[in-house]
């Protein structure tokens, strides 16, 4: 068995059988009908488990983007990340929303 050389994070992991549940009203792998019950079920599961009852899929990707980094105090990080957690998204992607919403607030002043 051949494994990612990536992994999935817990939300990434609910997104995926979510899809999957609205097109049957159970997850795939878990047999969940609740996001609660798909989230337990992952707490206590790993995919290499289920790497069985995955398949192949193709799909290109481009990428234009470019990254830049900026620097936050420690303390404003830690919020940052702690946030982040609680709404099941990566740290980048919170602040790149709340940018995109700052900005969007400056322009229509």
């Amino acid at each position: 068995m051949v494994c990612p050389s990536f992994y999935y994070t817990p939300s990434e992991i609910l997104w995926l059988e979510e899809i999957v549940m609205n097109k049957q009203r159970q997850s795939a792998i878990s047999k969940a009908r609740s996001y609660g019950q798909i989230g337990e079920f992952w707490d206590q599961h790993d995919l290499t488990e289920h790497w069985d009852k995955t398949r192949a899929v193709d799909f290109s990707i481009e990428i234009n983007s470019e990254v830049t980094y900026y620097a936050l105090e420690i303390e404003l990080a830690d919020q940052v990340k702690k946030i982040a957690r609680r709404r099941g998204v990566a740290p980048e992607t919170l602040l790149n929303l709340w940018v995109q919403e700052k900005l969007q607030e400056l322009q229509a002043d």
